[in-house]
């Protein structure tokens, strides 16, 4: 019997199936793996009523948690990532020539506080000098962290609307993050948006991430060698091309996406690395 065990919610990944199926285990936590189909909607349950003690979590999402005083506590063990600059896309026949043409222009996006969206518009501030609040967000859905409000330039879509069908049909401009539109219908924004990716990521060194895991901050008080033990547990069921997991390899990307949910108001300060995530591991 193992001396704790943890309510848990992840996504079903090559590089966590070994906690899954029991390969790799503990003789001082096991893990009680819930079915949440998307795992995203985890997220919002994670931070609202605490219905996980271990979850994964956007970045962003824990990012606010901290700065609202959620009483939860980041792992740099990253779940997901990639590079977004061809998250933003248009209609083919768009007259969108660029990022400069987009002031003035209606964007959709799941929610303002999507991470995607915030790596999207960090982007287009820092490289191409465009400002979010000079365009018009349109939402589904509000913030994971419930006290947060949306600025005055976002507004909530109807329910039943679809971004997919607005992108189509000419009622948005632009659309951050919609899987499976067939590429004869959409282009991206960014022109060349893979080669402008991998130089932005040589010349920053970053490669952005999404999601990293969440713990409950109760219960690393309550036994200080669970932050050590999960790492070292999460670094052994690591399989196929996983995710860079440590604070050392990770710290820019997550600095980075700590300024730009700053730059946007999603946080009321920046926060530091240290502020969100167990100090416990800050030198892995």
């Amino acid at each position: 019997m193992s001396e704790l065990t943890l309510r848990t919610a992840l996504g079903p990944y090559p590089h966590t199936a070994g906690l899954r199926d029991g390969t790799i285990r503990s003789d001082r936590v096991e893990f009680d793996f819930a079915t949440v189909e998307p795992i995203t909607r985890a997220f919002r349950r994670m931070v609202r009523t605490l219905d996980f003690d271990l979850c994964e979590i956007a970045l962003t999402t824990l990012a606010q948690a901290v700065a609202y005083r959620k009483p939860i506590t980041g792992l740099p063990l990253v779940m997901t990532g990639g590079f977004h600059h061809g998250s933003l896309v248009c209609r083919r026949d768009s007259p969108l020539r660029g990022p400069q043409d987009l002031p003035g222009r209606r964007i959709g996006v799941r929610a303002y506080s999507q991470t995607t969206g915030i790596w999207v518009r960090g982007i287009l501030r820092s490289e191409y000098g465009i400002k979010p609040e000079t365009m018009s967000w349109i939402t589904q859905e509000d913030a994971h962290v419930a006290e947060y409000p949306d600025p005055p330039f976002v507004r909530r879509e109807a329910a039943g609307k679809d971004l997919r069908a607005m992108l189509l049909a000419g009622e948005i401009d632009a659309e951050i993050g919609l899987a499976g539109l067939d590429a004869p219908e959409v282009r991206t924004v960014i022109a060349n948006a893979a080669t402008a990716a991998a130089e932005w990521s040589r010349r920053t060194g970053v490669r952005p991430i999404n999601h990293v895991v969440a713990i409950k901050t109760d219960l690393l008080a309550a036994h200080p060698w669970l932050a050590h033990e999960l790492y070292m547990l999460f670094v052994r069921a690591r399989a196929g091309t996983p995710p860079t997991y440590g604070m050392a390899v990770n710290r820019a990307a997550i600095e980075m996406l700590l300024r730009f949910t700053a730059e946007q108001r999603l946080t009321p300060t920046r926060l530091r690395p240290e502020d969100v995530f167990a100090t416990d591991l800050m030198a892995t």
